[in-house]
């Protein structure tokens, strides 16, 4: 267990780190485009909120936008420090978070150069996790048998097209304007979609992760990946094949060459049933 919030920014080399943290298993990654010569512009972090309690985060620095990595290494910096104070105050965790997002939102907005990025949070609080949305990065919760339980809804375009029932998810990856976002945290006008409580059960799986991850691989994809099995060898398996899908060319399938970043997380009470699958 450890009580100092992780940050992993994986500029240059990919990134990854186990930790134990909300009383679950914690595992973190982040790397940049295959064949990228400027730095990864995603940002993740996992922060301690006392014993019992964690906050994922999972940022993407907008790349259409000055200084992305700036972009979203400062807003997860802020959230930190933010969430930091707040738990030295005791103050309820939602608020919190709402706050630490706000003076995100305020930080990068204070660079001054018109840099963005996305933010997505899952809070965990005993078995109670809720999510904070901010742009196009994702977040699910899913049972070991692969029903979903929380899924985050993209602030897209084609995001809302798939939530309306316009799209299904499948049609979205290949959509032309897939790579079209409406609310970035660094604007004025930035939005908070604040999730409803999700009671976590044994083995659910939380997943968040940049569109390094969701727009090269489909959903139930993912899902059969990270539902079961060690939490090291569910994200193995999902990072390889989005790398797989990155570097090849198909018509039938989602090739976007892009920032990858995911956290994944789980109870640690069944850390050792895992190792026995």
């Amino acid at each position: 267990m450890t009580d100092a919030a992780l940050v992993l920014d994986g500029a240059i080399e990919p990134d990854q780190h186990r930790l134990t943290a909300g009383g679950g298993n914690v595992f973190a990654y982040t790397c940049r485009a295959p064949n990228k010569e400027t730095e990864n512009e995603d940002t993740v972090a996992v922060i301690p909120y006392g014993p019992a309690a964690a906050v994922l985060v999972v940022a993407d620095g907008a790349g259409g936008l000055p200084a992305g990595k700036r972009a979203s290494l400062t807003a997860v910096n802020s959230l930190v420090d933010s969430m930091q104070h707040a738990m030295e105050e005791t103050m309820l965790l939602r608020t919190a978070i709402l706050n630490g997002m706000e003076a995100a939102n305020a930080a990068v907005r204070a660079i001054g150069n018109g840099s963005a990025t996305t933010l997505t949070v899952i809070t965990i609080e005993g078995l109670i996790a809720r999510s904070y949305q901010v742009g196009d990065s994702e977040a699910i919760v899913v049972g070991q048998r692969g029903v979903i339980k929380l899924q985050t809804t993209p602030h897209s375009p084609t995001g809302f097209a798939v939530e309306a029932g316009f799209l299904d998810e499948k049609e979205a990856l290949h959509h032309e304007d897939r790579h079209l976002v409406s609310n970035f945290l660094g604007t004025p006008e930035m939005r908070i979609d604040v999730g409803g409580e999700v009671k976590l059960r044994p083995r659910d799986t939380i997943l968040l992760a940049s569109d390094g991850l969701m727009d090269n691989v489909h959903l139930d994809e993912i899902i059969e990946r990270v539902r079961k099995g060690p939490l090291d060898s569910a994200a193995e398996r999902v990072i390889s094949l989005a790398h797989r899908r990155m570097t090849g060319v198909s018509a039938a399938l989602p090739s976007k060459p892009d920032d990858l970043s995911l956290i994944l997380y789980r109870r640690g009470a069944i850390a050792a049933q895992d190792s026995s699958q």
